[in-house]
């Protein structure tokens, strides 16, 4: 998607390269899919100089807010972290909060997937969210719960962008998560 939008597009399947401050200072965005696992000190705190510095981040699902259950710091660039979805795969609407350009002109939609309940820092400027239901799992008191699906917000001079849109890949076969996410990501990239 960022190729197509005429981006040099790097990928990696080792965090060694945020420790870099040389390459990570030619980064203007940083897309991180890395799901329940550990970064090291100077992986940390290269990624989120670069992101204080002007680079962008965005991302999706537990790619992102799943990541790095152990760095507070990471947590509170990304805005939010995962917490449960209750039910597993369920249905539910996504409802747009804002006439932000990312969601403008895209109306509320229906998802099958996993819906996140998350801890969220509350000074995220909320795009779109859903209303849990409180029916699975037993879980019955997050009924009516407003939740955020998606976010962007500033960490230092960079931007950041987060859609917990996304368990699976076919999630963005439904076009209003996949331009959200396009959006968010291109709104992210450092200027």
């Amino acid at each position: 998607m960022l190729s197509a939008e005429g981006h040099d597009v790097t990928v990696t399947n080792v965090l060694d390269p945020f420790a870099d401050e040389a390459f990570m200072a030619q980064v203007d965005l940083v897309v991180p899919v890395w799901t329940m696992s550990e970064i090291g000190q100077a992986e940390e705190a290269g990624l989120l100089k670069a992101v204080r510095s002007g680079t962008g981040c965005a991302g999706w699902h537990g790619g992102m807010a799943d990541s790095f259950r152990n760095n507070v710091e990471y947590q509170f660039m990304v805005g939010g972290q995962f917490i449960c979805h209750p039910g597993g795969i369920v249905d539910y609407e996504v409802n747009i909060a804002s006439d932000d350009p990312i969601v403008a002109g895209i109306d509320d939609f229906q998802m099958h997937s996993e819906q996140y309940f998350m801890h969220v820092d509350p000074s995220n400027e909320v795009l779109a969210t859903t209303t849990f239901k409180g029916q699975h799992c037993g879980i019955d008191w997050v009924k009516g719960v407003k939740m955020p699906v998606a976010w962007k917000k500033r960490y230092g001079r960079g931007k950041v962008f987060y859609s917990s849109l996304g368990h699976v890949a076919t999630d963005f076969d439904v076009p209003e998560a996949k331009e959200i996410m396009r959006r968010g990501c291109l709104w992210a990239v450092r200027p």
